[in-house]
């Protein structure tokens, strides 16, 4: 069958990342891990932002434990408890090895709730230190494991800046947050600087789930987990994806910088063709609204297959609605560490997932895809 690449695999934070990493200044308000007990009395490590709780570290491991009783996924994890292959790039590439994987886009796990902050010189400084030690991860297999940066988007100037930083370290990619600050929206010119250093980098730009800014009205979703709810979460989560790419085609960006590469990660995919026929009926038949004619003579949804795609996981409707998304837009990914990730089972769903699907068109989307967009060497 082939190589299988995953664009969705996470590392944990290590305890000292942020106190050694962040600039100097900022090195007494940089986040640290303690250890808190629970209403049942059982303790976990925790991040916290000097006296503020964000999240316990069992929030973004226990992967596997979903397969054996998902009502043990607590969220109380210890440090010590945490699988090596989280923090240790040989033991991640052995963990993905027992999943089916060859090959990985690594990504944050404490990095998605920081976005939340609302101190944007903090999250400049967390971003800053996540990204210098995850070119010390990724750099002992380049081949394998590609690493995806954190950018802080407040001033698109500096994350531009930041941007190409990182890609003369040698990454490839780099988050943004799924919903910038709102009084910022990627509509807006303020913006042009980041797209034109992606442009010109070839660098893919990552949309993840869960990593709206500060404040954003009508989001859920920030540093104190216990104001969640199933409403807010994943059921609902695709629609701060939708926004923000349909913000950015409407604006007109895809056709000013062309070579622009922008991912959905981790909000599956099924919905891609309504949303492609909604932003083309809105663009024919509702100008009033969409303000903009491409000069190209493109459609919103000729925008999507030529600059965007689409991270999935465990959602077998797109594979058959594969040719109305795109076979070029898709990819797919793990999600290890995190207790909502198919491994170690990962080989069982794409087999389930994939039954009909030729063999070719499933090389193309487990590793050609992510080849193409992310640089791993061809087979």
């Amino acid at each position: 069958m082939g190589r299988i690449i995953s664009t969705d695999t996470h590392i944990v934070e290590p305890p000292d990342i942020y106190e050694n990493g962040m600039p100097s200044h900022l090195v007494a308000k940089a986040p640290n891990m303690r250890q808190v007990k629970n209403e049942e009395g059982k303790i976990s490590d925790a991040w916290f932002l000097g006296d503020q709780q964000v999240v316990t570290l069992g929030a973004v491991t226990q992967a596997g434990r979903r397969f054996e009783d998902p009502s043990q996924l607590d969220f109380v994890e210890v440090w010590e408890d945490v699988r090596e292959g989280a923090y240790k790039p040989d033991a991640m590439l052995e963990e993905l090895a027992m999943d089916g994987v060859w090959g990985a886009v690594v990504q944050p796990s404490q990095g998605l709730f920081w976005y939340h902050l609302e101190d944007s010189e903090i999250l400049s400084g967390i971003c800053h230190a996540y990204n210098n030690w995850l070119v010390d991860f990724v750099s002992s297999h380049p081949d394998r494991l590609k690493g995806t940066a954190m950018l802080n988007v407040d001033d698109p100037r500096e994350a531009a800046k930041e941007l190409e930083r990182c890609v003369e370290l040698g990454i490839k990619s780099a988050f943004i947050p799924v919903a910038p600050l709102a009084d910022q929206p990627y509509r807006d010119p303020i913006y042009d600087p980041l797209w034109d250093a992606a442009n010109e980098t070839g660098t893919v730009l990552l949309m993840h789930i869960a990593t709206q800014r500060a404040n954003v009205p009508g989001c859920e979703i920030g540093v104190d987990m216990s104001t969640y709810t199933p409403a807010g979460l994943r059921p609902t989560q695709d629609y701060w994806v939708r926004y923000a790419m349909t913000d950015i085609i409407f604006a007109g960006v895809c056709e000013r910088y062309p070579k622009i590469r922008i991912g959905s990660t981790e909000h599956e995919a099924s919905w891609v063709p309504h949303w492609l026929r909604q932003m083309d009926f809105t663009y024919t038949n509702r100008p009033v609204y969409a303000k903009y004619n491409s000069n190209e003579g493109f459609l919103p949804s000729d925008y999507w297959r030529r600059n965007m795609f689409a991270v999935f996981q465990e959602d077998p409707a797109v594979l058959k609605l594969r040719y109305e998304i795109g076979i070029d837009n898709l990819v797919w990914g793990n999600d290890y560490p995190h207790s909502e990730s198919t491994w170690p089972h990962s080989m069982k769903f794409l087999d389930e997932m994939f039954t009909d699907v030729p063999d070719e068109e499933r090389h193309q989307i487990l590793d050609t895809n992510a080849v193409r967009l992310f640089g791993f060497p061809e087979e």
